[in-house]
């Protein structure tokens, strides 16, 4: 296979940034196809950590092509932010190994400003978004006002749609939402300025990973975000605004699905959700606190504390049908060391009855119950391992029953945060 793509088969958060950035050892080009700032992932690499919320991982890799595709919505003050804070850390940041979609569609500060007028009004029927914007950016591309990218390299283009949009936007913050109106000129002169710095980045994301494929390059696409918070097939309305789904790679990098060789789907040994909505195995107990507490679970982006609870093979099943998942890639089995015994969520009970999808009606899937299996736990460290052989049999046995209800094998087994704690089972651009 010569490309691979890499997506969240939970809620996001499970820890595809490190998988990500030990795929790129292997790509030439790595695409970031859809979402915005409201994801992060977490790389911890010579014991020191980083969080790449726009740029894809790939970049921590000298001699790679790190793409933003179409698919991505763009806050340019938050990119800015992001290749300057990688420069002082040493990084090199430039048009030859950083590219942003002509296509890709730009959140301005109208769209941050009515994202948390809108989560405010709502109060306790909020959506939980991170107020990034994301959502409103989305809004205006699918109906046809978004800016993009090829904008910020026009002028006179950028001030007429940017003072059209603002008098609509302004009309809502202020009469519908209570919230204060922006100004306008401030406003389009940053956009002007910061257009003008990311002018030389701004590229056909499509072209360049044609001209790379035909070169021979190989591609890694990653998604953001998780399946489950797919605008189409997630828990509905408690989703992002875009498909993490692996067609969304097609879609968000201006590629046909012959190009996507194999999907690798990341899945955390237990479960976690950030914000609001349905969460059937949630742990509220000592158990759920000493998940959360050992697994560091906060949001890369917010710093909200997750919500935690056992392994959801239906919501990976799930995953593993929409997406065409090839392989999975088990992170943060370590936090799950020093438990009696783990449960694995096998299927669901309904209303009496035994069901092994999610249901799509947020009123039933409230009425679902976990049909739990239960496993031995594992009490010796595992950080040190490399090879399964080296795991506690209950670990490796926890692994078998994982691929097994799946009925995809395991890659790539995470036992720690760092980049050499790691378990990687197979090839993937051989």
């Amino acid at each position: 296979m010569s490309n691979v793509v890499v997506i969240g088969s939970q809620w996001g958060d499970e820890g595809k940034g490190k998988i990500v950035d030990i795929l790129t050892a292997g790509a030439d080009i790595v695409v970031r196809f859809q979402g915005g700032n409201n994801a992060g992932h977490t790389l911890v690499v010579d014991g020191r950590q980083t969080i790449c919320h726009l740029i894809p991982s790939g970049i921590l890799h000298s001699r790679k092509k790190c793409l933003i595709g179409n698919g991505v919505v763009v806050d340019p003050e938050v990119l800015l932010e992001e290749m300057e804070t990688l420069r002082g850390r040493g990084i090199s940041i430039g048009p030859e190994n950083l590219g942003l979609s002509d296509k890709a569609h730009i959140i301005l500060p109208y769209h941050r400003a009515l994202d948390a007028a809108r989560e405010a009004a709502m109060g306790d029927g909020r959506i939980g978004t991170t107020g990034r914007g994301i959502g409103p950016a989305y809004e205006d591309k699918a109906s046809r006002k978004g800016i993009r990218a090829v904008d910020l390299t026009e002028p006179e283009v950028l001030a007429e749609k940017m003072k059209k949009n603002l008098e609509e936007k302004n009309f809502l913050l202020k009469e519908m939402l209570g919230a204060l109106p922006l100004d306008f000129e401030p406003m389009l002169e940053r956009t002007l300025e910061m257009g003008e710095t990311l002018k030389p980045y701004i590229t056909d994301v499509s072209v360049e990973i044609d001209q790379g494929e035909r070169a021979g390059r190989k591609v890694l696409f990653e998604g953001a975000q998780g399946t489950h918070l797919d605008i189409d097939h997630g828990t509905y309305p408690f989703v992002t605004s875009s498909n993490p789904i692996a067609g969304g790679a097609c879609a968000g990098a201006g590629v046909g699905p012959k190009h996507l060789h194999h999907v690798n789907g990341i899945v955390k040994a237990y479960t976690t959700r950030v914000g609001a909505g349905p969460f059937t195995t949630e742990l509220t107990d000592a158990v759920g606190d000493y998940i959360q507490e050992r697994g560091s679970e906060f949001g890369a982006t917010t710093g909200r504390r997750r919500r935690c609870g056992w392994l959801d093979m239906v919501m990976v099943r799930d995953s593993i049908r929409l997406s065409g998942i090839d392989s999975l890639s088990i992170t943060k089995l370590d936090v799950l060391t020093g438990l009696e015994t783990l449960k694995i969520c096998v299927a669901y009970e309904l209303d009496g009855a035994r069901v092994d999808s999610r249901p799509s009606s947020l009123a039933r899937l409230g009425r679902c119950t976990p049909v739990y299996e239960d496993m031995p736990g594992w009490r010796e460290e595992i950080s040190g391992a490399r090879s399964l052989e080296e795991l506690p049999g209950e670990a490796r046995d926890y692994l078998a029953r994982m691929a097994e209800l799946a009925e995809v094998p395991v890659s790539i087994v995470s036992v720690g945060a760092k980049r050499e704690e790691t378990i990687v089972l197979r090839e993937f651009f051989a």
